[in-house]
This record gives structure tokens, C-alpha cells and sequence, in this order.
């Protein structure tokens, strides 16, 4: 069973994107990107050593800090609106 189906992104779209099909957009990235990591994480708490997905996360991680920061020098606003939405900093 994949824990990512086709209506599982078209609903983290439409809801951190402009619309279901808005793919390219910063937030909308970073909302995949999130649920991803937050998916593999779970995974690694029950296989610890698991070192090929330790490895996968850790470059999710990396891609969406890159497009955080671009997100940050871009729109301070929009940046600070994913952030809070998906409650990413203490």
C-alpha cells in the first residue's frame, strides 16, 4: 500500500497551492516535501537501522531547506505563512 496516492498530493496541493493541479509552487513543495518527512521519520522510529531511508530523509530535509530559504528571500510574507501553517519552528 503507498502511503502517497495521486489524491493524497492533489489534496496537499489544492490546500498549501493555488489550486489541485499547482504543482510548481514553493509552498505547495514544501507541504509534500513535509508530509514525506514526516512519513519517514515514523518509518526509521520502528527501523533504526534502516540507513538507505535515513539517507532519503536527510536529502528531503536538505530540499526543503533550500526551497525555505529561497521562499524567505523571495516573500518574507509567504514564507512566514507556510511556516506557521504547517508549524514547521518551535
Amino acid at each position: 500500500m503507498a502511503y502517497l496516492t495521486a489524491e493524497k498530493k492533489q489534496e496537499l496541493f489544492g490546500k498549501y497551492g493555488k489550486s489541485n493541479t499547482d504543482t510548481g509552487s514553493p509552498e505547495s513543495q514544501i507541504a509534500l516535501f513535509s508530509y514525506r518527512i514526516s512519513h519517514l521519520t515514523e518509518h526509521l522510529k520502528k527501523n533504526k537501522h534502516d540507513f538507505g531511508t535515513q539517507r532519503s530523509l536527510l536529502r528531503l530535509v536538505g530540499k526543503r531547506r533550500k526551497l525555505l530559504m529561497y521562499l524567505k528571500e523571495v516573500d518574507i510574507e509567504r514564507y512566514r505563512a507556510i511556516i506557521k501553517t504547517l508549524n514547521l519552528r518551535k
